[in-house]
């Protein structure tokens, strides 16, 4: 079934061109990933599909019999409404007959009236069809999934992040046929991002998402679509795929052009021979030759090299001895000890809410420890990129923005030691025609783009990224990493983008959520790796440490004979019999699923370890029961 076709759309904004005569359509099981540079208009795309924002020309037809949710990159909520309810807007007509229904049941108790019982019934019917007596139950889990728990908070005075994932949650609980999804991935801490990956990936339902998170992108997708000079070009298979393909297609465009520039040069050399050569020879072929010289050139993917040294540290850098801090009431953290020395690259992860940013607040000296102390080296220059960076003067240029921090940069290494703003600004895909824009005109990325720009060309020793992949395109995250590469200082990553910590950083500091952080050696693989080793251990430690219990023996009453059973207890004792033996076959079940998946999923493991001690817990109890008896029946 065809969900939506659109033909000949195109865009402008700002009187530059995003996208011109383009058509683009998906069908059930399409899983399509939009990608492009900040500034292309991919978000401009979703809006026109969504129907949210108009095409200056050309048409989007949907299939009237498809259902879709749009998930917008900063959703908004208009009326107050608590989260739970918020959520569960997401099926409001099933919402309906629920409501309905505990209303009719009330009705019919009090009147037993035959048109009320029918509606009942008509309704009970129609709930059960949609599965929607676990509405409610649904909504919870997908909330708690994605790290909200405050169900009767008011969703407006949410923070911008959590107000996502409400939407993102309620998106999810009405399981379209097609899902929009502008940045999901946004605001959720690791877990949350590899619960989602799993959930698009069990689900069967079509997919058109916008994503910087390159994991993730491989994991759901089976199409990508880029956006490039004002047109979208489709690659099949996932975005490893895509790589390999663009990198073929590119060697290709480059080998023609090639040819056609060898071709060119002969053709130049027979117009220049003079009038009496030109005359010979056929008008179509000046035509030719004048057409060539006009063409767009194909696009050159180059590998940028960013090489900045990180200028004097001396032996203190930052030091956190016993650190602890707590907000509200709750502890984010406590004996928190670490000493930077230049190199160290540390990745900060762990639950939203946990306390990531305040760590690098602690650490930066902009707010006090409760306990312990953090003490700055006075050779220390810290940049800070953080979550919310926008206090640009929007009539002021790009260059002109980046110019008031800094003309130019001392990179400290090679004969061309001084890199300019200007120079910056084309590293990270701004080129020159960009740079004179006004800040004003910036799509959300580029503006992103540029607030980062303006912490690297404070040229700091000391880096603080709070979640830096945030809105990017994979170019600029490109651009970043290569930067990272060579930076020689002191860096601290917090993000959920596991493929960007895997490339940037060789530690990994963990919060538990309970006011401990753990450092695991390597990158975030190699983390995943150690966690799973962990629950694995866990899991054997819990079936090996919980022993069958032992019969309770209990002392017969002394001067008496004791009573046989009642028929009520010959009953209870068959059934116990029988309820034992299932509790055992379900323990032997659980313990050979957990050593044939002992290099599978450690949650699922964790799982079978906890439920495992719960049947033992149940046999200890079934069994003292079952002795009791067995010692009346004896008699």
């Amino acid at each position: 079934m065809v969900l939506f076709s659109t033909t000949q759309l195109s865009k402008t904004f700002h009187d530059l061109p995003l996208f011109t005569d383009v058509s683009f359509g998906m069908e059930e099981g399409d899983r399509v990933g939009i990608i492009g540079r900040n500034g292309v208009g991919k978000t401009t795309l979703l809006r026109i599909i969504a129907g949210v924002e108009s095409p200056d020309s050309g048409t989007v037809a949907f299939n009237g019999q498809a259902s879709f949710e749009y998930l917008e990159q900063l959703p908004a909520f208009s009326r107050e409404q608590q989260v739970l309810e918020a959520v569960m807007d997401g099926r409001r007509e099933l919402r309906t007959l629920l409501d309905r229904h505990a209303e009719l049941c009330t009705l019919v108790a009090r009147s037993h009236e035959a048109t009320l019982q029918r509606e009942l019934d008509s309704v009970t019917e129609q709930i059960e069809h949609a599965n929607g007596w676990g509405l409610e139950t649904d909504a919870r889990i997908i909330l708690q999934k994605l790290g909200i728990s405050q169900f009767d908070a008011d969703v407006r005075r949410l923070s911008g992040g959590q107000r996502k994932r409400v939407a993102l949650a309620r998106a999810l609980l009405r399981d379209p046929d097609l899902l929009i999804l502008d940045e999901p991935t946004n605001h959720l801490d690791a877990d949350s991002v590899q619960w989602l990956q799993d959930r698009l990936q069990q689900s069967n339902r079509a997919l058109l998402l916008i994503t910087h998170d390159r994991y993730f992108l491989d994991a759901v997708v089976n199409r990508i679509v880029e956006m490039e000079q004002q047109q979208l070009i489709s690659f099949p298979g996932n975005y490893e795929m895509y790589l390999e393909r663009r990198e073929a297609m590119i060697n290709a465009q480059e080998a023609e052009a090639e040819r056609t520039r060898g071709k060119l040069r002969q053709e130049l050399a027979w117009l220049q021979r003079g009038a009496r050569a030109r005359r010979t020879k056929q008008k179509s072929r000046v035509d030719w030759i004048t057409k060539m010289e006009a063409a767009p050139k194909p696009v050159e993917e180059k590998r940028i090299k960013i090489e900045v040294g990180s200028g004097f540290l001396g032996s203190r850098i930052i030091d956190a001895v016993n650190a602890s801090k707590s907000i509200g009431g709750k502890l984010l953290f406590e004996h928190f000890t670490y000493r930077a020395t230049a190199g160290d690259r540390i990745g900060i992860i762990g639950p939203n809410g946990c306390g990531k940013s305040t760590l690098l607040n602690v650490l930066c000296g902009e707010i006090p420890t409760d306990t312990g102390s953090v003490k700055i080296g006075g050779s220390v220059r810290i940049g800070y990129f953080r979550q919310e960076n926008d206090n640009f003067d929007p009539s002021k240029s790009v260059i002109g923005t980046l110019r008031e921090v800094a003309e130019y940069i001392d990179t400290g290494i090679g004969r061309d030691r001084y890199l300019s703003a200007s120079d910056m600004l084309n590293k990270f895909h701004f080129p020159h025609k960009k740079q004179s824009a006004l800040v004003g005109t910036l799509s959300g990325g580029e503006k992103r783009r540029l607030a980062l720009l303006i912490v690297l060309m404070n040229n700091p020793n000391v880096l603080f990224l709070d979640e830096p992949t945030n809105d990017f395109d994979l170019q600029t995250m490109s651009a970043l990493e290569e930067y990272l590469v060579h930076f020689q200082g002191f860096l601290v990553i917090v993000s959920h983008d596991r493929m960007f910590l895997d490339r940037t950083v060789e530690y990994i500091y963990a919060f538990d959520g309970k006011g401990g952080i753990k450092e695991y050696p390597g990158n975030y693989s190699t983390y995943l790796e150690k966690k799973e080793v962990e629950a694995v251990k866990a899991a054997e430690s819990a079936t090996s440490d919980i022993k069958k219990p032992k019969p309770v023996q209990k002392d017969r009453p002394k001067g008496g004979t004791a009573k046989k059973m009642t028929w009520k207890e010959e009953r209870e004792f068959e059934r116990l019999e029988s309820d034992i033996a299932a509790l055992e076959e379900e323990k032997d079940s659980l313990t050979q699923k957990m050593h044939a998946q002992a290099d599978g999923d450690y949650a699922a493991l964790a799982e079978h370890g906890k439920r495992i001690q719960e049947i033992d817990e149940q046999l200890a109890e079934y069994s003292e029961r079952w002795f009791e008896l067995a010692e009346k029946s004896e008699d």
